[in-house]
């Protein structure tokens, strides 16, 4: 059995003119792309690739998806990996407690003693990778973190991304009704495998220089004073050079933007907790007066 819907059913892509078209999709939503990650966006777009985003943690890597998602119309579906992610997770279980009811509402009947009638859609409870597969409409599939995932699912999604298309034993064969865009983002606490890599787009997001991230700031904090963005990011510049155990992110750039103007007279050093997440770091940036002068 096959449970691919008809032709007519199916969707078109995400796409873009070009690689500036891309730039400015995610500008109308804040984000400010530099020329490589609009290349690598139009590219994954147009050749129905898999985008994959590595950087450290706070680089604005989700952010991409999200507004590609928010730019487009499309429907964002997110899949968060971790640590013993499984096909349960991931692409779909059943119902059981319904499954139960439904077996002891109809006990004495053969269908329900035997399980017929108990794994069909009605039962099937649809996790992110199913949704994404069989969404009616434009689909960004983010698929976040997967270098927390462990060699068998890393497996698993290569052959999910290699023909969009995975088998339900009960069910028959899926396929989609319009390929997604998808984005994979790495943090890089492990190293993925070639094929995986293989099958995608690449592409590395540092953190941005200061203009630039003061660029950013302004961007997602319409009306910031140029003096508030221009601080924060010189601080946030300062913290970076340092030998610290979580650098700060643009999210926490920005959120530290954001506290200045709620408090308007506050100081760095008092609201230096919304940068830095670890005390160690907070107390060897106050040790070192890393921030006197900023």
């Amino acid at each position: 059995m096959r449970c691919k819907p008809p032709r007519e059913a199916d969707t078109a892509g995400i796409a873009f003119d070009g690689p500036d078209a891309a730039g400015q999709a995610l500008a109308s939503q804040g984000y400010l792309a530099d020329r490589a990650l609009s290349v690598a966006v139009h590219l994954a777009a147009a050749l129905s690739q898999p985008l994959l985003l590595e950087g450290e943690a706070g680089v604005g890597k989700t952010e991409v998806a999200r507004a590609l998602a928010s730019a487009t119309g499309a429907r964002l579906i997110r899949l968060q990996c971790h640590e013993g992610i499984d096909l349960h997770h991931a692409l779909y279980d059943w119902d059981y407690p319904r499954q139960l009811l439904a077996i002891r509402a109809g006990e004495g009947d053969a269908a329900a003693q035997s399980g017929h009638g108990l794994f069909t859609r009605d039962y099937l409870l649809r996790r992110p990778l199913l949704e994404a597969l069989e969404h009616e409409g434009p689909v960004v599939l983010l698929i976040d973190e997967v270098d927390r995932a462990d060699d068998e699912f890393e497996a698993f999604l290569l052959e999910f991304l290699s023909d969009f298309q995975v088998t339900i034993p009960e069910l028959g064969t899926v396929e989609a009704r319009g390929e997604p865009l998808v984005v994979m983002t790495s943090n890089r606490t492990r190293e993925l495998h070639d094929a995986l890599k293989r099958r995608c787009l690449y592409h590395w997001i540092d953190y941005p220089d200061r203009h630039r991230e003061a660029e950013i700031v302004r961007a997602r904090l319409p009306g910031v004073p140029d003096a508030v963005a221009e601080r924060v990011c010189s601080a946030v510049a300062r913290l970076r050079d340092e030998d610290l155990y979580k650098l700060p992110g643009v999210g926490e750039t920005i959120a530290w933007a954001r506290a200045l103007l709620a408090l308007e007279d506050g100081s760095l050093d008092e609201t230096l907790g919304v940068a830095l997440k670890v005390r160690e770091d907070i107390d060897r940036v106050r040790d070192r007066e890393v921030l006197q002068g900023a």
